[in-house]
């Protein structure tokens, strides 16, 4: 029996195929809400997928709804076959501090611009170049300015309202325009300090987060790939995006560290340096990841920074290699319903990614690789700000970012924004 065969008799027994009409069926996915219209009629089958071939070559919707028609006829009632239950644990649930939100909602603007502020004001500005000419914009300008712009969500020009009123009230030492708002977001050397600024952000809420948990998403960009499909015969068109991965902790939903990569890179090798970052300005209890995350050097990072990995085991590994690894093996197959129970802190994550992209905007407006780079990094520092407020309200936090002003004392407690080349 071939491939295709075996799936569409899975199709059947589990209950997939429905009939609609004499000729039509609905072939639900197993795997995903999708459903597929078959049409069986003596002149030619066809589906609405993407695998049917119009050259006769049939799909598997397309044999799932002959099977399931010829035992009709024979008059053959098919049992739907469900799977085993799953190991069921209760599922935590938190209760919303409404006061608490709602009064750090009402002033959440105003708060950001103040915040915002304390964390650039401390970013060291280049040595100026030599000889004459205008003076430049300051670097913590520019880089307050672009990540006002970017948690403000509107386009460049529409945003010099917003940022004229932060000039009259102290923010800025000078004007800013649009366009130096762009070449700051175009320039490499913002890359490393936006960086710096995620961990800095993090610092107030380092005595409440203990466990982390971490995962990757996309934000989508405004460019497309456009290939053509040999299999199906027809042009494929695609949006690019930029894939960032973050390690959050999983009660503030606060991002400690992030990388953006490859938009194809394996996520694997991204936990180590997450961790490692993570682990620089916070306790490291427990880390959570999903399966793609899955290997003994994880397993390893982890308990290097004193945490325990709740990182689910595949199919087609077993327990050899000893340490964290071997001891996690045995926990999550002797202990499942108290292993699930931790590792379903990650869901913190996903809840993570979706409040970013509801708040913040889903894409991004750059053009550029580096803008677009930067573009994310800043709405990951805007997102931690607003964290930072949340908690100001909710846990009566102090928002501290530099415990010491660079130059007054050993720099212990975070990252420091050093001096970078000037944008453009």
């Amino acid at each position: 029996m071939d491939t295709r065969r075996q799936k569409a008799e899975e199709l059947v027994n589990r209950g997939r195929v429905v009939r609609h009409n004499a000729v039509t069926w609905w072939v639900f996915s197993l795997n995903s809400p999708n459903q597929y219209r078959v049409i069986l009629n003596p002149d030619g089958d066809t589906c609405a997928c993407d695998d049917f071939d119009e050259r006769g070559l049939p799909c598997k919707h397309i044999l799932a709804a002959r099977i399931m028609d010829a035992r009709e006829k024979a008059g053959i009632v098919t049992e739907p076959v469900t799977d085993t239950p799953p190991i069921q644990f209760r599922k935590p649930t938190y209760r919303q501090v409404w006061p608490a939100y709602n009064a750090a909602q009402q002033v959440e603007k105003e708060r950001f611009r103040e915040l915002l502020f304390d964390l650039t004001r401390c970013i060291e500005e280049p040595p100026p170049k030599p000889g004459r000419g205008k003076r430049p914009l300051p670097l913590r300008d520019a880089i307050f300015a672009a990540i006002y712009k970017i948690y403000s969500t509107f386009s460049g020009r529409r945003f010099m309202t917003d940022l004229n009123g932060a000039l009259e009230q102290g923010f800025l030492s000078g004007p800013v325009s649009y366009n130096s708002i762009f070449k700051c977001l175009e320039s490499e050397a913002v890359t490393p300090i936006l960086h710096a600024l995620i961990e800095r952000s993090s610092l107030p809420l380092r005595s409440v987060d203990v466990d982390f948990a971490a995962d990757a998403s996309g934000f989508s960009t405004c460019r497309y790939t456009r290939w053509y499909d040999q299999k199906y015969g027809r042009v494929r068109l695609k949006c690019d995006w930029v894939k960032v991965h973050l390690m959050v902790g999983v009660k503030t939903n606060v991002v400690t560290a992030a990388i953006i990569g490859d938009k194809d890179a394996n996520e694997c090798p991204m936990l180590p340096p997450l961790v490692n970052a993570a682990a620089k300005n916070f306790t490291v209890n427990e880390c959570s990841a999903d399966k793609g995350f899955c290997s003994r050097g994880n397993a390893e990072a982890v308990a290097a920074v004193g945490g325990t990995p709740f990182i689910p085991f595949k199919s087609n590994v077993g327990p050899d290699g000893g340490g964290m690894w071997e001891r996690m093996y045995h926990f999550f197959h002797y202990h499942r319903e108290e292993f699930m129970a931790h590792y379903h802190k990650r869901s913190n994550v996903e809840s993570t990614f979706s409040a970013i992209k509801r708040k913040l905007g889903d894409s991004v407006r750059s053009k550029t690789d580096v803008a677009m780079k930067n573009e994310v990094l800043g709405k990951l520092v805007a997102y931690n700000i607003c964290c930072v407020i949340q908690e100001m309200h909710e846990l009566g936090i102090e928002a501290e970012f530099w415990p010491e002003k660079p130059g007054e004392g050993p720099e212990e407690d975070g990252p420091a924004i050093l001096p970078m080349v000037r944008p453009g």
